[in-house]
């Protein structure tokens, strides 16, 4: 596995993606800003750290922080037993401090104030941001204006704002946490103005805060006014990406302007707020919305001085957005795309099919379950579920060319279902781009002493259960062979069992069955008790409430069930 960095150019070093990624959202604070991985090694700085240390960043990635740069007064080495900043970032906690000292290129130790907090690397990796300032103005810097926020407090709700937002790819998460930064620790009121992927505003988030509470007003939420292009007015100057702006009552109470400037009135006249401080929420290809702080209850005016940081709170709440609505929409082109491929069931004489098909509920983990029961050339039923490994929109491809070329297999060539494996096995390894499958592929017919026989054969996936009319519940385990794609080559088998009258074949995928923590064997007797307690039930009331009780809680797949019950006899 590569390291934080990997080749190093012109003093500058090659960065990890997720490296590669915190170094993009440093570049956007205002301050010195380095992140280290969980071995306290630098993997990512921003431009502001190199000026103020002196360093080029190509001497500090892949370096200990704390050895490279931590001092006592006296300018000698810091002993990590006496470093407040290593204690808290070992506890995985965030802290700040208003001394310390960094070594700079030239020996001399610079003053400075700092504060940490965890920083989410993305696919499972942490690690720790770390946000410093000099103590001391340089030399000849004009004296700064009076902020919102000290220093440090601006500092750590910046880093808050980067480490809460950039760890949710759920838009509605994402606003919920904005608000709950902003609100009331900067205003007693958040108002949030999306612009939706049609160009329509709506405004999205009123919230306000009463005590410790923050209570939802959504009567005044929902769709606005266009925005106009050449209006002044600062909702609207914000919304087409121009300026942040301040505001108050009085902004509003002349001749309206556009519906905006109306809906901008109400808002006002019903919140009391007496100062707002509006600012465009931008990513780094659009205008997304606005952010608008009020003052009802809280006392004094937003200022000029104010509208920085709330700009930097934007911008990251932006980045953000953008993120989580790219996330959400390859989630809903997937889904979109799998459920349309996944087939009716055929309407076969004598024989009951209920299917299910659950999406995983992250958005990150759209998969390539599938199923499918069509009718074969010789009047018998197929039957097949299958698992594509990956959890993406290529995944839910794969399924696609997976099925489709069984079928095509399965109609054409009048095979035991083993044969018909093996010959998609071949295909999937050298025509798709498909690079492991799971898949139990299923034959149903009339028996010719009565009743219904079933033979299949098995491609590495979870067996079929069988369940009597009595609560019976049997694996079938015979038939079972390698997964689809490792190129083994080995022959595969197939097996037979008579179905008894009134009994539930039961296909399935590992999302019913799998937890996290326990053992796949503790999931199939989990999935049999429960199948043998429901058999009595109608065939959709059987599989709407075995999903209910046996996919696990956490579980972060996601499943589908194909449930065939035979008649019992007359």
């Amino acid at each position: 596995m590569a390291g934080p960095e990997d080749t190093q150019s012109n003093g500058r070093r090659l960065l990890s993606a997720p490296a590669a990624a915190a170094a993009e959202v440093l570049e956007a604070i205002g301050t010195g800003a380095y992140v280290v991985d969980e071995q306290g090694r630098v993997i990512a700085v921003n431009s502001r750290a190199e000026q103020l240390l002196d360093l080029p960043a190509g001497d500090l990635l892949g370096h200990d922080a704390h050895d490279l740069l931590h001092r006592d007064a006296h300018g000698q080495p810091m002993p990590r037993t006496q470093c407040r900043m290593r204690g808290a970032f070992h506890a995985g906690r965030a802290a700040q401090a208003d001394e310390d000292y960094f070594a700079r290129k030239d020996g001399s130790t610079l003053p400075i104030s700092w504060s940490i907090a965890p920083f989410d690397l993305g696919a499972c990796e942490r690690g720790t941001l770390v946000l410093f300032h000099a103590r001391r103005p340089e030399p000849d810097a004009p004296e700064p204006a009076a902020t919102l926020l000290p220093d440090l407090e601006r500092l750590a709700l910046l880093a808050a704002t980067t480490t809460q937002l950039t760890s949710t790819l759920d838009v509605d998460e994402a606003l919920r946490r904005l608000v709950t930064l902003v609100v009331p620790r900067l205003a007693d009121w958040a108002i949030i103005d999306l612009i939706t992927e049609r160009d329509e505003v709506w405004r999205t988030v009123v919230v306000e805060a009463a005590g410790a509470a923050l209570v939802p007003h959504e009567e005044l939420q929902g769709p606005m006014p266009p925005v106009p292009e050449e209006s002044p007015m600062p909702l609207s100057r914000a919304l087409r990406g121009v300026a942040s702006t301040l505001a108050g009552p009085q902004t509003y109470q002349g001749q309206p302007d556009s519906g905006i400037a109306v809906e901008q009135r109400r808002l006002f006249d019903a919140t009391g707020i007496h100062s707002a401080a509006i600012a465009p929420i931008r990513s780094t290809r659009a205008v997304l919305g606005a952010l608008t702080l009020g003052r009802a209850k809280q006392s004094g005016d937003f200022h000029t001085a104010d509208l920085p940081l709330i700009e930097d709170i934007a911008r990251r709440a932006g980045l953000a957005l953008d993120n989580a609505r790219l996330y959400q929409r390859q989630r809903k082109v997937a889904e979109t795309m799998q459920n349309h491929l996944l087939p009716q069931m055929p309407r076969v004489s004598g024989l009951q099919m209920a299917v299910r098909y659950l999406p995983a509920p992250d958005a990150s983990q759209v998969g390539g379950d599938w199923y499918d029961a069509f009718s074969l050339s010789d009047g018998a039923t197929a039957l097949a579920i299958g698992d594509v490994v990956g959890h993406d929109l290529e995944a839910a491809a794969g399924m696609a060319q997976v099925r489709n070329m069984l079928r095509a297999y399965a109609w054409a060539l009048r095979e035991p279902p083993s044969r018909i494996v093996e010959r998609l096995d071949e295909a999937v390894t050298h025509i798709t781009d498909v690079t492991m499958a799971t898949m139990i592929l299923a034959r149903v017919e009339e028996a010719d002493e009565g009743g219904w026989k079933l033979s299949w054969t098995n491609a590495g996936h979870p067996p079929p259960l069988l369940i009597s009319h009595d609560g019976l519940a049997d694996y079938l385990t015979a038939g079972h062979g390698i997964l689809l794609g490792t190129g083994a080559g080995k022959p595969r088998v197939d097996a037979t069992a008579l179905l008894p009258p009134g009994s539930t074949l039961l296909l399935y995928t590992d999302g019913l069955i799998e937890e996290s923590g326990h053992s796949l064997d503790e999931g199939l007797h989990r999935l049999r008790r429960h199948a043998a307690a429901l058999a009595h039930r109608p065939l959709a009331s059987f599989t709407d409430q075995l999903l209910r009780r046996v996919r696990p809680s956490a579980n972060d797949d996601d499943v589908a069930l194909l449930a065939l019950r035979v008649p019992t006899l007359t």
